[in-house]
């Protein structure tokens, strides 16, 4: 029998119900922006890597104040997000080269929500043939990329 090994994972497994806060809800300070793999910050919203990612490159845009529906965005912050996301797909594709793109907000805990509290869109690369048995049938996904390395690539694309 082969085994995969994913040390990285227990850390999410073994604190899942234990965050204090919001994780989405950051300070001003940029001092520990990539330790926190913070790519960018905009005026109303930030891009930040996906501590558990779904593929390499996967990545979230929140907005900095502390919302919970899409509703609640004011018609400036709502650009803004569609902004971000437009240069986050852009510097994806130069970077990885994806197939395509999954882009996405799970809206309360019944549509799959994990931070239900905090709005955050996914913007995911997609390769064909990505959702192999592995994801589908072992409930394991296989990164060949540490995020720091994933940051490293990214940074420049959002620097100013």
């Amino acid at each position: 029998m082969d085994f995969l090994w994913s040390p990285w994972r227990y850390q999410y497994v073994a604190n899942i119900h234990n965050t204090e806060g919001c994780v989405f809800c950051i300070d001003a300070s940029t001092a520990k922006d990539q330790e926190r793999l913070i790519l960018f910050r905009g005026q109303d919203h930030f891009i930040i890597l996906n501590l558990f990612p779904y593929t390499c490159g996967h990545l979230l845009i929140a907005p900095f104040k502390h919302l919970s529906a899409i509703t609640e965005l004011s018609a400036e912050q709502n650009l803004e997000l569609m902004d971000l996301t437009r240069k986050a797909v852009s510097a994806l594709g130069k970077i990885y080269r994806p197939d395509g793109f999954n882009l996405g907000m799970n809206l309360g805990k019944c549509a799959g929500a994990g931070i239900d509290q905090h709005l955050h869109l996914h913007v995911v690369p997609r390769w064909c043939g990505d959702a192999n048995f592995m994801t589908v049938s072992g409930e394991t996904r296989v990164l060949p990329e540490a995020l720091q390395t994933t940051y490293l690539k990214l940074k420049p694309f959002f620097s100013a």
